[in-house]
């Protein structure tokens, strides 16, 4: 992590001295958004760090990184996981596409949520399929060639089946082929979604009408994006299973040693 990136950062939750805890180090993980009290998702961060400490020993020393800072070169570097928020429209949209490319591309534990799911969609349209001028209808809604639209039904506040792909990372880390989710977005993907499988993305969860709500990145470590919201399951205090499997993804990259 640069010294530049590291002004910029904002702690969250309680960090332990010693560096571990329950056995297992302490992982350090990138919450890239633009923090509010008036996005739930946002509220229950610390609740679900909180959790994860106490209930599987899993201690995240977790930053936030606003997503203007996250443009900066190196931005999210050093981290153990990097988890993109909800919260869209982002101040700025490259910041987010920048952390979700380094994560790709470093082979550092991610997670993309609601927003954070269809900027994944973007950045590897762009980055990967050489889908250079797709755009995110909420940030471009003039665009010509939108890989993000509009929902012709809304999804904010909404519970749906989502189901999951036989031997898929999201059928193994929820631990079953359907799953009953909570959602809170308006937008989802609605072109070149073949393209985007043709060059390695995979789509392995759809809600009742076969619309794609997960996708993941084989090969990677971990990068694992969703539609739904993990983080608005139950009340904050038992982690949903995404959640779970994102910190246990951040601990075993912080056991990895570094080269100097």
């Amino acid at each position: 992590m640069t010294q530049t990136a590291a002004q910029n950062t904002h702690s969250v939750g309680q960090h332990t001295g010693s560096g571990r805890q329950h056995g297992s180090p302490v992982a350090r993980i990138a919450l890239v958004g633009d923090r509010s009290p008036n996005v739930v998702s946002h509220t229950r961060i610390p609740l679900l760090l909180e959790a994860l400490a106490a209930q599987e020993g899993l201690v995240l020393d977790a930053y936030w990184i606003p997503t203007e800072d996250a443009e900066q070169e190196g931005a999210v570097r050093g981290f153990d996981a990097v988890w993109v928020l909800p919260g869209s429209p982002y101040r700025s949209e490259a910041g987010a596409l920048a952390a979700i490319r380094t994560a790709r591309e470093d082979g550092v534990p991610f997670l993309g949520t609601c927003g954070g799911f269809q900027h994944a969609l973007l950045e590897y349209a762009r980055d990967v399929c050489g889908l250079t001028q797709v755009a995110h209808a909420e940030n471009d809604p003039d665009a010509d060639d939108l890989l993000i639209a509009p929902l012709s039904c809304s999804l904010v506040g909404h519970e749906g089946t989502v189901t999951l792909t036989p031997g898929s990372l999201a059928e193994s880390v929820i631990g079953a082929d359907k799953s009953l989710e909570r959602y809170h977005c308006s937008y989802g993907p609605s072109a070149h979604t073949e393209t985007l499988s043709a060059h390695g993305l995979r789509f392995t969860g759809h809600d009742e009408e076969g619309l794609i709500r997960v996708a993941e990145l084989p090969g990677h470590p971990f990068f694992l994006a969703t539609l739904f919201q993990p983080e608005l399951y139950g009340d904050g205090t038992r982690p949903h299973p995404v959640v779970r499997a994102l910190a246990r993804a951040a601990v075993d990259h912080a056991r990895v040693p570094t080269t100097a």
